[in-house]
Formats: C-alpha cells, structure tokens, sequence
C-alpha cells in the first residue's frame, strides 16, 4: 500500500466513523423506537458481556474443558453465590479472583 493509499483509506474510516455517529444527531425531533425493540436492545450489553465471558469459562484451547480440576469454574461459581448472596459488584470479582488464585497457585489447577 503507498502513502496515498493509506491516506485516503485513513480520509474514508474517518468520514465513515464521522457520519455513523453523527446520524443519532443529525434528525430534528428524535427517532421514535418500537416498543419491542427498546425492550431487546435493554439485552444487548448483558448478551454480549455474556458472548465474551462464557467461552473464557468452558473453552480450552477451543475445546469444551474435560476435567471438574479447573480453577474457572469454582471460581465461577463463587462468583455467582457471592453476588446472589451481597448483590456487590467489586465483591463479586474480588471473591472470583481470589478462589480462582488459590487454586491456580495452591493447587497448581
């Protein structure tokens, strides 16, 4: 690729980026939404969170994991239970991380 080249594809992400998200600006009164598609988009962050975490979880080396002598899910599911116990964010990650720790180091899982 030649200096033009990158500079114009540059120029075009740019304008691009510009015009996608300046279109929710862009409208004089605001865009009314249907009712069911307000209620699927209140998911979306949940389902994509989901997307991300749950394969780091039951994946190994892209296989499904084989073995209950793994750290995550222990770690996983105290998570879980500490959250449904307090409903505290920071306590729920301390809590995962900590079990997660003690077995990786402690028990060489």
């Amino acid at each position: 690729m030649t200096g033009w080249q990158a500079l114009v594809t540059i120029i075009g992400l740019a304008l691009i980026t510009l015009l996608t998200r300046s279109a929710f600006h862009l409208p004089e009164q605001e865009v009314q939404i249907p009712r069911w598609l307000q209620q699927g988009l209140r998911h979306a962050p949940l389902a994509a969170l989901m997307a991300v975490v749950v394969p780091e979880i039951v994946l190994s080396q892209g296989q499904l994991i084989s073995t209950w002598r793994d750290a995550r899910l222990y770690a996983t599911a105290a998570a879980v239970g500490y959250y449904f116990w307090r409903r505290d964010m920071l306590g729920t990650i301390v809590t995962g991380m900590v079990v997660m720790l003690a077995l990786r180091l402690g028990l060489g899982w």
